[in-house]
């Protein structure tokens, strides 16, 4: 089984679909103390430095894999998302934000530990931002840490399955002393092609099955029976009473103190006003078809309904914030944790701790299990093709 190291963990999303296309996590890195929680909990033979990335590789945690132990596994892959809100189309786009460059620890580890092959994942504007000069900054600091066979992917999660039109950018480079492909990237493509997605997923697919009410305690709910007469196939993947390949053994029959249940399915509250705003949305709509006593701001995508037959729009960290540009396509109420996460692949079993606004931004940040697995999966065959 092929080794990966796993940099900007989070709560673990990518780190899922890794683990799903057949790698050995080996060791994962996140700082983010809420997210470290979730992340133990849902891998715990997973050995977690719990700190700054900066500090990986130099200092020792107790149960994580010193610089050399990692060196003498002959780690397979490295992988990881830095933080992308310096770069997001969200928020100031600050160039100067010093999570910019957390690339430079990315190419520090990847030059320690001599990885087969890697894989960093961002926003698609860190390529177009400012001409490309964050591009070029971070291609040339992997080439120094020893890839210059290093190609940009741009995927979208909805054509892997995933019920979200959410577009990403992928680095993936090989080792410069291995057997490289004149044309990486076509050779990455072509690996994708067997996760690629015949269609779409849509809202309704993926989250019709679920309660409408919800936790008012943010607490555990009996898991839910199966009312639907056809649930969709990515139903029976996200859900603990199907025989799932997504979902691993321990879930499938408990996942809480020996009783199946349905986890982080709570929302945000509404004032009397801002229900008034949300009863007035029809599914699919957003700010602009409010009438002008409700809402009468400049900025129409303050406010939108997900549409039940299409795949929702991007799941943000910014929903641990403002939960009005997630509303549900058929109830008068904010989509909640699970519900979010179901949109971005997490199967029923994951479970999300901290604060419901800490579930909310480790749901926003994370990447799709889903999309994650598909290129960790091409990956892989590169790996076999050296």
């Amino acid at each position: 089984m092929p080794n990966a190291v796993s940099l900007f963990s989070g709560a673990g999303g990518f780190c899922e679909g890794v683990r799903l296309a057949g790698f050995k996590l080996a060791c994962a890195v996140e700082m983010d103390k809420y997210a470290v929680q979730t992340h133990g909990a849902n891998f715990p033979k997973v050995p977690m430095f719990n700190g700054d990335v900066s500090r990986f590789l130099l200092d020792a945690q107790p149960g994580v894999p010193s610089k050399r132990d990692l060196i003498e596994s002959d780690v397979d892959l490295v992988f990881g998302g830095p933080p992308c809100q310096g770069f997001s189309q969200i928020g100031p786009r600050d160039l100067k934000d010093p999570r910019n460059l957390l690339y430079l620890e990315f190419a520090r580890v990847l030059k320690a530990l001599k990885p087969k092959v890697f894989v960093m994942e961002n926003v698609p504007n860190m390529v177009a931002m400012k001409n490309g000069h964050f591009r070029d900054l971070i291609l040339s600091a992997l080439r120094g840490a020893g890839y210059r066979n290093t190609v940009l992917i741009p995927l979208t999660a909805s054509q892997f399955g995933v019920p979200q039109h959410r577009r990403r950018v992928f680095f993936v480079g090989t080792r410069d002393d291995l057997a490289a492909s004149d044309d990486l990237a076509a050779q990455f493509l072509r690996y994708l092609d067997s996760s690629r997605s015949e269609r779409e997923i849509t809202v309704h697919e993926a989250i019709s099955d679920l309660p409408r009410s919800v936790s008012l305690d943010d607490g555990p709910l009996p898991y839910p029976k199966l009312r639907l007469k056809n649930p969709s196939d990515f139903q029976r993947a996200m859900r603990l009473d199907f025989d799932s390949p997504l979902v691993p053994k321990p879930w499938k029959s408990a996942n809480l103190k020996g009783k199946r249940s349905l986890l982080n399915h709570h929302t945000k509250g509404i004032e009397s006003r801002r229900k008034r705003i949300v009863k007035a949305l029809k599914p699919g709509a957003d700010g602009d078809s409010l009438p002008k006593s409700l809402w009468n701001g400049s900025r129409a995508y303050k406010w939108r309904r997900l549409h039940p037959d299409e795949p929702s729009y991007t799941i943000l960290a910014h929903m641990q914030r403002d939960l009005s540009e997630w509303i549900h396509p058929k109830h008068d109420r904010w989509i909640t944790v699970r519900e979010a996460a179901r949109l971005q692949s997490f199967h029923d079993g994951f479970v999300f701790l901290g604060s419901e606004r800490q579930q909310l931004k480790q749901v926003g940040n994370a990447v799709p299990p889903l999309l994650g697995y598909a290129v960790a999966s091409a990956a892989k065959k590169l790996l076999r093709a050296m």
